[in-house]
């Protein structure tokens, strides 16, 4: 059995086993949280955003409501949870570059996939102010580029405008995220109950007197758990294919439309009857349905196979922006949680 020192075992990439009383590393707890943080560029705060300070109840810096708080309290317990006698491992799969679409996660539950490891469930410590969140829509982020031909803005015939074509392509996604708004299908435990598509960023051009080359943008949707993913990035790339690049091409052979994923992640779809959805319902003695539009690593758990809620202290209202804070009652209540959910194990 292993002794304490060598308890806290590393099992792959981010990931740190307790080990059950025994020495047994398969099934049990696993907690989850992202180690990394948005930038504070552009902020105006009011102390050092990487220095935790401390006022009226709360505590103030980038990271602690979203989700560092979660992370301190859990390693703050491990000397506590290795007294325990537990008959289940308690599993920590602390991740990187959640911020930027879940990229990190991933590499961590393929290994896991690869390696055929099960778990018994997982609680992910997103801000909810430490009430049950079972569901959340899938995250989906496409870059685009458009390549056209430059020519002098005079000579509009002899030139395939980029950014016009990119407009049209734009323009479609737009058409497609109205429909979904109009007709669904809907889940109105969201705040936004229908399927969403924006485009959020957009670059092109070198001149005013220059038709444009190349124009890039991304666009990303958030789909609701169950719908098929895939099925609505392929009606993009049908129009790209059908309609956009003959026109394209009609004005100039070599233009052309790439598209490439920058980032993927499921929705989460609880399931109520789950020993974990049971288990954290009656530590915190909520019974309500909750399903948020913010996307988490959550559904990369279940895809796994893991039954899966998010649960975690302070609220996602104070995350990403200056002066993000956490009130110490949170914290506290989270440690009671854990304290409690372990010591079901």
């Amino acid at each position: 059995m292993p002794n304490a020192t060598a308890a806290v075992r590393s099992w792959c990439a981010g990931r740190a086993t307790l080990p059950s009383h025994d020495g047994k590393l398969e099934g049990g707890l696993v907690l989850s949280g992202h180690t990394d943080v948005v930038p504070v560029d552009g902020q105006d705060w009011d102390t050092d955003p990487f220095k935790v300070h401390e006022a009226n109840g709360r505590l103030f810096g980038r990271g602690v409501a979203d989700m560092k708080g979660f992370i301190a309290v859990g390693l703050s317990l491990v000397p506590e949870f290795m007294r325990m006698k537990r008959k289940r491992p308690v599993h920590f799969a602390l991740s990187f570059d959640e911020e930027i679409g879940c990229a990190g996660a991933p590499y961590m539950i393929e290994e896991l996939r690869a390696r055929g490891v099960k778990l018994d469930g997982c609680v992910v410590g997103e801000p909810s102010g430490m009430k049950v969140v079972v569901a959340h829509k899938g995250i989906n982020m496409f870059r685009c580029r458009v390549h056209g031909k430059a020519a002098h803005s005079s000579l509009t015939d002899r030139g395939c405008n980029a950014i016009e074509h990119a407009a049209s392509l734009i323009c479609k996604i737009r058409e497609i995220a109205e429909s979904h708004k109009r007709q669904g299908p809907y889940d109105k435990a969201y705040d936004v109950p229908y399927t969403t598509l924006s485009t959020n960023q957009i670059q092109g051009g070198i001149a005013v007197n220059t038709i444009p080359e190349l124009c890039e943008f991304t666009y990303e949707f958030r789909n609701l758990p169950g719908m098929n993913a895939d099925a609505l990035q392929e009606q993009i790339e049908a129009y790209i294919r059908q309609d956009l690049v003959p026109a394209m091409q009609a004005e100039h052979a070599a233009a052309g439309v790439e598209v490439s994923s920058s980032s993927r992640a499921p929705g989460l779809s609880a399931e109520e009857a789950a020993e974990i959805t049971r288990l954290v319902r009656a530590l915190t003695d909520d019974q309500e349905t909750r399903k948020v539009a913010y996307g988490t690593e959550a559904g990369l758990f279940q895809s796994l196979g893991v039954p899966t809620v998010i649960c975690g202290p302070g609220h996602i209202e104070q995350a990403h922006k200056a002066n993000e804070f956490i009130d110490i009652e949170q914290l506290e209540e989270c440690e009671r949680f854990l304290r409690k959910m372990v010591a079901t194990l």
